[in-house]
């Protein structure tokens, strides 16, 4: 489905940005809003809800391959116990460790204003999307600049949009870029690890 500037800078605005809208800012806002209420036991709720709706065991994995990693990391330059006490919750098995609620206690740990962490957020959705592109169709750095370039001037909009949406009505319906990310799991050659 996407083959150029034109066709990626689509699939953001159609597949990605929604997502971002209706599920993982929403999800990033309750999960900032835990992590400031130092509720570490919300944290482990709703890092269980985001493995409930990330249907493809890569993304989930993926998820918590970046998380892990940012967590480590957090631990080492931050003095604030909640990371300490959900690193916890991970071994425990209470919590997984998703890169969406570690995005959140970074947020709270650096104090970080709640419009800039969502921002962010989008933001490095958007320059994923953009990077793996790179590796994936004949685009160029430009091309993929314009695109990332488009997508973050819709970001306010999208993060004022998306605080219209409450933790129980967020959700969205991807069907396709769910089972491309099924398929790639069992695909026969693949370009990423995950």
């Amino acid at each position: 489905m996407i083959r150029d500037e034109a066709s990626l800078a689509e699939f953001l605005e159609l597949h990605i940005s929604p997502a971002l809208k209706e599920v993982e800012l929403p999800y990033l806002r309750y999960a900032i809003e835990a992590a400031a209420a130092d509720d570490v036991e919300e944290l482990c709720a709703l890092d269980q809800r985001i493995s409930a709706w990330k249907v493809a065991r890569e993304t989930r994995e993926a998820s918590l391959q970046i998380g892990g990693r940012r967590l480590q990391a957090l631990r080492v330059i931050s003095q604030n116990p909640l990371l300490e006490r959900y690193a916890v919750c991970i071994e425990d098995g209470r919590a997984l460790g998703h890169h969406l609620i570690v995005s959140a206690l970074q947020a709270v740990s650096e104090n970080v204003p709640e419009d800039a962490a969502l921002a962010a957020y989008a933001y490095q959705t958007h320059a994923a999307v953009c990077a793996a592109s790179l590796k994936l169709i004949r685009i160029g750095q430009q091309g993929c600049q314009r695109v990332l370039r488009g997508a973050t001037l819709q970001v306010p909009d999208l993060v004022e949009r998306s605080r219209l949406i409450e933790l129980a009505d967020a959700g969205t319906f991807s069907p396709l870029l769910d089972i491309a990310s099924m398929r790639h799991e069992r695909s026969f050659e693949r370009l990423f690890i995950s």
